[in-house]
């Protein structure tokens, strides 16, 4: 059976007024929805996060085109550390790694892939004959000087992918956990931020993806008694606020490389470096 159109009696047709009634409805609320949504928009971009935190000054003499930031560039803060590596050999009080990493046996620190140069300080990763052609990498901690609760920053990239890069605060007295690990870049566009806290290893993880870790970041985490925030280039991109789990010891700075290849994780297949512009660190007043 064929399908019928609609038919009206005499006097039931819509009148010209009442035809477009509805047409100019759908205008009226077409146009009013456009506005409300011009508004949103206007809205969510001016409360877009801003940067919060400092990225570095610019300057064409650094390697990574921006200094260290300044004495105040955090407000209620004080900057007690700088390092631009300019020196030669193993910063003061920096110790390097050698050895086997803790949970990654089948890597290896050596002490001399750890190095000053050009202004940068340089972890480097490849097969090294003094330890049967095997991948070593390099690692250091700032053993010298341990804080409780601060604000960190680096500056840091790496060449190519195939070593885990991670930029962390350790325990001073060496008993594990807590851990907080701020940059850990398991591969060449995505790096993870994770907090370790209690004997039972509990966990929090950040996952951020999109990045070009080829290219040069200011790293930072800020540790207070109430929060831990993660920040990539002036932004918080991870925060964890339960304050009875924060840590409340001396911590240090720990810059290092894992080959990580036991792990199935990124192995390297050529010489790595992972580049450090600068290190600041500051502490409220």
């Amino acid at each position: 059976m064929s399908k019928r159109s609609p038919t009206f009696n005499e006097g039931d047709e819509p009148t010209p007024s009442r035809r477009f009634l509805p047409l100019l409805t759908l205008i009226l609320i077409i146009v009013v929805g456009a506005f409300i949504a011009a508004e949103l928009s206007r809205s969510v971009l001016v409360s877009l996060p801003t940067t919060r935190f400092p990225i570095g000054i610019p300057d064409t003499s650094e390697p990574s085109g921006l200094a260290p930031p300044g004495a105040q560039a955090i407000p209620g803060y004080i900057r007690t550390y700088v390092n631009d590596f300019v020196s030669s050999g193993v910063p003061k009080g920096w110790e390097v790694y050698q050895g086997v990493p803790g949970g990654d046996p089948e890597a290896h620190f050596g002490a001399h892939h750890v190095t000053q140069h050009g202004g940068e300080l340089l972890l480097e990763t490849y097969r090294d004959k003094a330890y049967q052609d095997r991948w070593v990498t390099g690692g250091l901690c700032q053993c010298g000087l341990a804080n409780t609760y601060g604000a960190y920053f680096v500056r840091s990239r790496f060449t190519t992918s195939g070593a885990n890069e991670v930029e962390l605060l350790w325990p001073k007295s060496n008993q594990w956990p807590p851990e907080i690990d701020f940059n850990e870049t398991p591969s060449a566009h995505q790096t993870t931020a994770t907090f370790h806290w209690n004997y039972n290893n509990q966990t929090r993880q950040w996952i951020k993806g999109g990045i070009d870790n080829f290219a040069w970041h200011t790293w930072g985490v800020i540790w207070t008694p109430k929060a831990i925030e993660f920040i990539l280039d002036g932004r918080v991109w991870g925060v964890f606020k339960v304050a009875a789990d924060i840590p409340n010891i001396p911590m240090i700075l720990v810059l290092e490389q894992r080959t990580s290849c036991a792990l199935n994780a990124d192995c390297p297949h050529m010489p790595v470096q992972m580049q450090v512009d600068w290190v600041a660190e500051y502490h409220a007043k």
